[in-house]
C-alpha cells in the first residue's frame, strides 16, 4: 500500500523507474543498450509539457499526486498575457500619412482614422485602409477591349478617334468603399459618357485642332459633376487629352480633304485681302474727290460773297460820293489792266509831242539798274 500511496500518475512514474530498471532484463546482465519505447518518448513528452505548463517534475508527482494534470497559477497569467498581446496585436494599426482608414462597427461604417498609430477593439471593430492623396489613372480609348475603342461621332457627322486619361484621387474613403461597386469601372464609365456628349456637340475641325484644351476643361468639370452625384467620394486631378485623330482606315483621305480645306482657306485670305485693300483705295479715293468738291463748293461760295460785299461796299460810297467813287473805280480798273506793261502813258499829251501817236517812248532806267544791279 505504501507504493501506490501516490496515485496513478506517481505510481506510473515509479513503475517507469522499475520497468527501465527491469525492462530490458538482458540489460543488466549482458551491458546492450536497447531502443527506446514508444511508451517511453510519450511520458517524456507528457513531462515536458507538465514542465512548461508549472506543474511538477517527477519529484512533484512523488512528493503529493493531485490526481491528474493540472495547472499552475503562473501557466495561467502566461496565457491570458499571450492573449492580450495576441488582442492588442490585432486592434491596434498603423495608417501611413498617404492613407486613411474606415472602421467598422459590427460592419457599419464607425469613424475614419487619421494617419499615425490607431486603435479599433477587435473584433467588435474591424478596419480597412485605403490610399487617398495617390493619383489613379482610368485610360479610355487605349483599345485595349472590344467596347474601349475610342470612336465617337461629332455633330458634323464625322467619326474621330479619342484618347484621353482622367487622373483622380479619394477624398471621402467611407464614401469611396460603400457606394461604387467598382469604382475603376465607374471612372472610366463617366469619363466615357461626358466626352462622348461634348464631342457630339462639337464638330470636327476644332476638335483636331483648336479646342482640345477647352475639350478638356469640360471634360473634367462633367466627371467630377457625374461622381458628385454618385456620391463617390473621388476628385478628379485633370484630364490628358492624348490623341484625337480620325480613324485609320480613313486617315489618308482625311489628310487629302485637310489639305483642300487649308488650300481654300489661304486663297479665301487672299482674295479677303484684295477685296480690303481696293475698297479701301475706292473708299479713300471718293473721300479725296469729296473733299475738293466741298472744298471748291466754299472757295467759289466765298468768292462770290466777298464780291458781293465788295459790291456792295463800293455801291455805298458811290452813293455818298459819286464823282469821286468813279474816279477811283477808274484808277483801280486801269491799274489792274496795265499794270503789267512796260509802256508808261502819259495823259493830257498831243499827238505833235508824242510824235504823232499819243505814246510817248522813254528810257527804261529802272530797268537799266536792276539788270546791273543783277550783273
Amino acid at each position: 500500500m505504501s507504493g501506490n500511496g501516490g496515485g496513478p500518475w506517481g505510481s506510473g512514474g515509479n513503475r517507469g523507474g522499475d520497468n527501465r530498471g527491469s525492462g530490458g532484463g538482458g540489460r543488466g546482465g549482458d551491458g546492450q543498450k536497447p531502443m527506446p519505447e514508444i511508451d517511453e518518448i510519450v511520458k517524456k513528452g507528457q513531462e515536458q509539457l507538465r514542465i512548461l505548463m508549472g506543474g511538477g517534475g517527477n519529484g512533484g508527482r512523488n512528493g503529493g499526486g493531485t490526481g491528474g494534470p493540472g495547472f499552475s497559477k503562473r501557466g495561467v497569467i502566461i496565457g491570458l498575457v499571450a492573449l492580450v498581446v495576441m488582442w492588442a496585436f490585432a486592434s491596434f494599426y498603423t495608417v501611413r500619412p498617404e492613407e486613411r482608414s474606415v472602421e467598422l462597427l459590427f460592419g457599419q461604417y464607425y469613424k475614419t482614422g487619421n494617419p499615425g498609430l490607431n486603435f479599433a477593439p477587435w473584433p467588435v471593430v474591424s478596419h480597412e485602409v485605403v490610399q487617398v492623396t495617390t493619383e489613379r489613372v482610368t485610360e479610355v480609348g487605349t483599345g485595349r477591349s472590344a467596347l474601349d475603342t475610342g470612336l465617337m461621332l461629332t455633330r458634323d457627322e464625322a467619326v474621330v478617334d479619342i484618347e484621353f486619361q482622367v487622373v483622380w484621387n479619394v477624398t471621402d474613403p467611407a464614401r469611396f468603399l460603400f457606394n461604387l461597386a467598382d469604382p475603376r469601372e465607374t471612372v472610366r464609365a463617366a469619363s466615357e459618357s461626358a466626352m462622348r456628349d461634348i464631342i457630339a456637340r462639337s464638330e470636327l475641325s476644332p476638335i483636331l485642332n483648336r479646342d482640345r484644351g477647352a475639350i478638356a476643361a469640360d471634360l473634367r468639370s462633367a466627371v467630377q459633376g457625374l461622381l458628385d452625384s454618385y456620391e463617390s467620394g473621388i476628385a478628379v486631378i485633370r484630364v490628358n487629352f492624348d490623341k484625337a485623330d480620325p480613324p485609320e482606315q480613313v486617315i489618308n483621305a482625311f489628310r487629302d480633304v485637310q489639305t483642300a480645306r487649308q488650300e481654300r482657306d489661304r486663297l479665301e485670305r487672299e482674295a479677303d485681302a484684295y477685296a480690303n485693300r481696293v475698297l479701301a483705295q475706292a473708299r479713300g479715293q471718293a473721300a479725296q474727290l469729296q473733299e475738293e468738291a466741298e472744298a471748291y463748293r466754299a472757295e467759289v461760295v466765298n468768292n462770290a460773297q466777298g464780291e458781293a460785299a465788295r459790291f456792295v461796299s463800293v455801291y455805298s460810297e458811290y452813293v455818298n460820293a459819286p464823282e469821286v467813287t468813279r474816279r477811283r473805280m477808274y484808277l483801280e480798273t486801269m491799274e489792274r489792266v496795265l499794270g503789267g506793261m512796260n509802256l508808261t502813258i502819259l495823259d493830257n499829251v498831243t499827238g505833235s509831242e508824242a510824235g504823232g501817236s499819243g505814246v510817248l517812248p522813254y528810257l527804261p532806267l529802272d530797268s537799266l539798274t536792276r539788270t546791273r544791279s543783277a550783273n
